[in-house]
């Protein structure tokens, strides 16, 4: 009889540097750092100890892996859910012309310098220009790192240790259990609240103001609405009284519009508080506005002034793409965002309809959202596809990724987010869902 070898196959894996001289991996750590690489080769080595691959699989487990390597872990995705900003996809996508200008300023750049006199200068003058152009109601405007940050800075820097009135209607709470009293209170601020969760009236604002105000702060509840029983105090018959008692009246938008939006008349805009006689306005860089994640505070310039010369404002500053984005958001075409919230009601439901017939989908009706906490409970009417409810997991693990809506045991895809050009894109993407369903292994 013959004799059993009694090798242990584990003596067969590659060597670690005889994989990392090979010529196509050598090739693949120009575009990655050696560390990954290497990483990628021992996880390749580690699978074949374990028994899951053969040794003589190791090489091409490895070569697989760098071709599917990318320099971060965060995947493009398709937006078929019809949510305009949504925040688990990361917001608002940036134009073509903002994308390009965060390329021009990822090397170095004169964020902070004048070429002409070779001086230090005012740091992100450009941003800064834009949006005054975009809103001229504002005296000045600072960019920091998002909404919390501008919310943080405003009632720091202008409360200190003070009081800081609010409404008790708008006590709010956003995603992930953020609480923005908390916020509020993080840095030594003390809230006073006024009114009842329903109903507030001038006069609690009035009896609240004292030598110990901070500021007035009105919140807009972009993520819900009170109904029924329900009383506010317009902003501009807030003004008297915090003039009268020299106090700054501060208001957060929580969305980024800086001018009325006809598509949701009841979402506030920053002209229009300014007029109303806000001191300082908050607003987002990408909620609505639709540009980069950024904080914007646009008002009076003293105040203004106030708040950058604060300590935390160094803290918050934003960087310079997020200053290059912004200003091209503002300076260029109509961005992404607001072209699906105006999206023409007849072209989108020819594009779902011709999608329907080449996937074999149904046309169903499916309101959109602006999403991210703006134009809450507004329904934006369009359409959408309606398929097998098992695709929903092919794709979204699939390249690329799709992210759809299950609803009523249907997988539906809005077009409403999707750029026109990648409707053939998601065909393909949908066909090889259904390829991916009927290769998979049956549950046992």
């Amino acid at each position: 009889m013959p004799r059993r070898s009694t090798e242990d196959p584990r003596r067969r894996i590659p060597r670690t540097d005889s994989l990392l001289a090979h010529p196509e991996i050598a090739r693949a750590s120009a575009t990655m750092s050696a560390r990954v690489v290497r990483d990628l080769v021992r996880a390749a080595q580690d699978r074949a100890r374990a028994g899951q691959i053969t040794p003589e699989q190791v090489l091409d487990e490895v070569l697989a892996a760098l071709g599917e390597g990318a320099a971060s872990s965060l995947r493009p995705v398709l937006n078929a859910t019809g949510v305009i900003v949504h925040t688990n996809l990361g917001r608002a996508p940036l134009s073509e012309t903002a994308r390009e200008a965060v390329q021009d300023a990822a090397g170095y750049t004169d964020v902070e310098f004048d070429l002409a006199t070779g001086a230090r200068s005012r740091r992100g003058a450009g941003a800064r220009a834009a949006l005054l152009a975009a809103c001229p109601e504002a005296e000045d405007a600072l960019v920091v790192t998002n909404g919390a940050a501008a919310l943080l800075l405003a009632t720091t820097a202008l409360a200190g240790t003070s009081e800081v009135v609010l409404s008790r209607g708008e006590m709010i709470e956003i995603g992930a259990g953020f609480r923005l009293p908390d916020l509020i209170t993080s840095t030594g601020a003390r809230l006073h609240e006024v009114g009842t969760t329903n109903r507030t009236h001038l006069a609690d604002y009035e009896q609240a103001l004292g030598p110990d105000t901070g500021c007035v702060l009105r919140i807009h509840t972009s993520n819900y609405r009170v109904i029924g029983f329900t009383s506010e105090v317009p902003l501009a018959e807030l003004v008297g009284p915090c003039r009268g008692a020299g106090v700054p009246l501060v208001a957060d938008l929580g969305s980024g519009l800086l001018a009325p939006e006809p598509l949701l008349p009841s979402e506030p805009d920053a002209a229009t508080a300014l007029r109303d006689g806000a001191d300082v306005v908050l607003a987002s860089g990408d909620k609505l506005l639709g540009g980069p994640q950024a904080g914007i505070l646009l008002g009076r310039a003293e105040v203004i002034a106030r708040l950058a010369r604060h300590p935390l404002a160094r803290a918050v500053r934003a960087g310079k793409l997020t200053l290059a984005a912004l200003e091209a958001t503002l300076t260029g075409p109509t961005p992404p965002v607001l072209a699906a919230l105006r999206t023409d009601a007849d072209r989108l439901r020819e594009r779902t309809t011709a999608l329907a017939e080449r996937t074999g989908g149904r046309l169903v009706s499916h309101d959109g959202r602006v999403g991210g906490g703006g134009g809450a409970e507004v329904p934006l009417p369009g359409w959408a596809v309606a398929l097998d409810p098992e695709l929903a997991g092919p794709l979204r693990t699939g390249r690329p990724a799709v992210v759809a809506t299950v609803r009523e045991d249907a997988c539906l895809l809005d077009l409403r987010c999707v750029p026109e050009d990648q409707d053939d894109v998601l065909i393909a993407a949908v066909e090889g869902a259904r390829a991916q369903g009927a290769t998979a292994e049956p549950l046992r």
